[in-house]
């Protein structure tokens, strides 16, 4: 490289940079030192902290416009009258339908229990017995009576036909008339007079049944000795005539 005495001084060359800045690390003027961690700094703190400590949250406040009094409005005071009225609609549609519900619950028991009383009425399978060939004989037995009582008094023209109806079904239709009489018995227990009254009937009529079938046996007895007498009688006197 060629010295110029006069002219502008030479650039400082790359390799002498380099050179000036490796000194500087490798021999520091000034020594740095790092910061160490305080010993509060290194306690650490649990993740779930005391809830005490926190802030408490402020309660919100519901701030009026200035020149507006606390009173509810219009609005405020028809959206009130329309919830009371859907609240008493509701609750009156809700008991009528509570009342309308048991209503029909109690309709088809009532449904279930007539059908089973008219079910429980039919003769067994096995007795044989029909229903519709009787019930015609009974119709014609009490059509009978009635013309039999036309020229009576008006109590034996309504005792009449009944009595000789229901006889001729108790004749025809024992096991219907049967459970029909079961059937009256269970609602006559329900009230004790009746019930009282109805054994006393029965127990008069089964006595008077009783002391008919007595009398006509004696009377029969009676008749048959009477007959016999009168042959016996008959056949001495023809035997003196012979």
């Amino acid at each position: 490289m060629a010295f110029r005495p006069f002219g502008r001084p030479l650039p400082i060359l790359p390799a002498t940079a380099a050179a000036v800045g490796g000194f500087s690390i490798l021999f520091p003027g000034t020594t740095i030192h790092a910061e160490t961690p305080s010993d509060q700094a290194l306690v650490r703190k649990p993740i779930y902290s005391n809830l005490s400590s926190l802030p408490q949250p402020r309660k919100f406040e519901r701030s009026l416009p200035p020149g507006t009094s606390s009173q509810p409005t219009p609005t405020d005071r028809l959206a009130t009258q329309i919830r009371r009225a859907r609240l008493f609609v509701h609750a009156h549609a809700k008991i009528a339908e509570d009342r309308t519900n048991a209503f029909m619950s109690n309709l088809l028991k009532q449904e279930q229990n007539i059908t089973y009383t008219i079910a429980s009425l039919a003769p067994p399978p096995q007795s044989g017995e029909r229903l519709m060939p009787s019930a015609l004989y009974v119709l014609v037995a009490s059509m009978a009576g009635s013309i039999i009582s036309r020229n009576r008094n008006i109590i034996l023209r309504a005792t009449t036909p009944a009595a000789i109806g229901i006889g001729a079904a108790y004749v025809v239709l024992p096991y219907t008339m049967q459970n029909v009489g079961n059937l009256m018995w269970s609602f006559e227990e329900k009230s004790e007079v009746i019930a009282v009254n109805h054994l006393r009937i029965r127990g008069a009529i089964i006595e008077a049944i009783k002391q008919a079938k007595i009398r006509g046996e004696r009377t029969r007895e009676w008749s048959e000795g009477m007959v016999r007498d009168g042959r016996e009688l008959l056949e001495a006197w023809v035997r003196k005539g012979n």
